[in-house]
């Protein structure tokens, strides 16, 4: 099954320019995630972005060994399956291509907090949380020597500021912002990750 969408097309007519429209076809995923993703399609300009968007979380849904790589996401050879269409078209999705994480991210919590199971009440809580992971060098973005609560001391490593919502029928994430912990105090200072948190609440 394909879904089809319309896209604006130039052409002039009668000397002046309209819009005329011609259809462009995305292949589904299963339900409910073709239905869920549904709502977030007015948010990628593109076909392929909308394709990607659907080959990126049904990647994530299917329970593989190595779920979090892009090869395993693209089902492709872990090592020279990094460079097969598939792998590279979703790393052109993620790292290069136009959409914006912010009002994907804003458009997700509008259909959780929409959602009578989901919806936040008075009996939750938002919960604010810290974490840190060792990376060799500094080349990776926000890597740099700083205090990573989960070893202890300093490392080079990378460190977010993360929170999620929490009652006793459901939790799922709010806002992630990674950040350089030398930006907001010494660099293997504890504890300064907390300066971050107005920005994320």
């Amino acid at each position: 099954m394909v879904l089809c969408w319309l896209v604006s097309k130039r052409v002039v007519q009668g000397g002046r320019r309209i819009h005329s429209h011609r259809q462009l076809s995305v292949a589904h995923v299963p339900d409910p995630l073709e239905t869920y993703i549904h709502h977030l399609d007015p948010l990628f300009t593109q076909r392929n972005q909308r394709d990607a968007a659907r080959r990126y979380l049904e990647g994530l849904l299917l329970p593989t060994e190595r779920n979090k790589t892009l090869t395993a996401l693209a089902n492709t050879e872990p090592v020279l399956g990094a460079q097969h269409p598939r792998a590279q078209g979703l790393q052109w999705f993620l790292s290069e291509s136009t959409w914006s994480p912010a009002a994907l991210n804003t458009q997700r919590l509008t259909l959780l907090r929409a959602d009578p199971l989901t919806a936040p009440d008075a009996q939750g809580v938002r919960v604010i949380d810290e974490s840190g992971d060792r990376k060799n060098g500094i080349k990776t973005a926000h890597g740099r020597r700083q205090y990573l609560a989960n070893l202890g001391k300093a490392n080079n490593g990378v460190v977010s500021v993360s929170s999620l919502w929490a009652d006793e029928r459901v939790y799922y994430p709010l806002e992630l912002e990674p950040y350089t912990l030398a930006q907001w105090a010494g660099p293997e200072q504890p504890g300064a990750w907390e300066h971050v948190v107005a920005e994320i609440s």
